[in-house]
């Protein structure tokens, strides 16, 4: 009974390192991998389009209550607009199993976004990069290393009364001027990426 005890206790750890394994992705530090994905238009864009520029990318699921509430709040938009100016680039990628261009569209066309949304329905670029939730945010930065990964802010249910921390804002401010992003990783909130099973 105890062989059968600890043999049962191997198996189930195998499994959860093979699931850490399979969303483990990318890390700080990391060179970014290239990938190439459909907009909603149909045209192919790639990371490597943007070599030289700061990158952020944003994992979506319109479905999500936490991607609802800063879209709500224009949070994303209003810093994509914002950084856009100084030349960084916003990508937004949804790996939504059950989401095609069609939806993707009509999210992006209601929004109003500057940016594209890519369409990764089988989920191959978010398990490229380990996105776990949505949102999930990657700044990469000119030399095309990754080095911010984790939560937009640090007010996960959005009833913060005090000043809140973006994250994603203080590390382009920092890249942007040549500097070491100080908060490189935090933990993403948001709602679990709807993969392809």
């Amino acid at each position: 009974m105890k062989q059968m005890m600890t043999l049962f206790a191997c198996v189930v750890l195998a499994l959860f390192a093979g699931v850490a394994g399979a969303i483990a992705g990318v890390a700080v530090g990391d060179t970014a991998p290239d990938f190439t994905l459909e907009d909603t238009t149909g045209s192919d864009v790639s990371l490597s389009d943007f070599s030289g520029k700061v990158v952020v990318l944003e994992w979506l699921n319109p479905d999500c209550p936490f991607v609802q509430r800063h879209y709500k709040a224009g949070t994303m938009k209003s810093l994509a607009t914002r950084y856009g100016d100084r030349g960084v680039v916003w990508l937004t990628i949804n790996s939504t199993n059950y989401m095609d261009a069609a939806a993707n569209a009509k999210f992006k066309d209601a929004n109003g976004l500057p940016y594209p949304i890519l369409v990764d329905q089988d989920g191959r670029v978010g398990h490229l990069y380990g996105a776990a939730t949505t949102p999930h945010m990657y700044v990469i930065d000119g030399t095309g290393t990754i080095v911010y990964i984790g939560a937009i802010d640090d007010d996960p249910r959005g009833t913060k009364t005090g000043s809140v921390t973006n994250y994603v804002a203080a590390a382009l401010d920092e890249v942007v001027a040549g500097k070491s992003v100080s908060t490189a990783e935090t933990k993403p909130y948001g709602c679990s990426v709807k993969y392809k099973k």
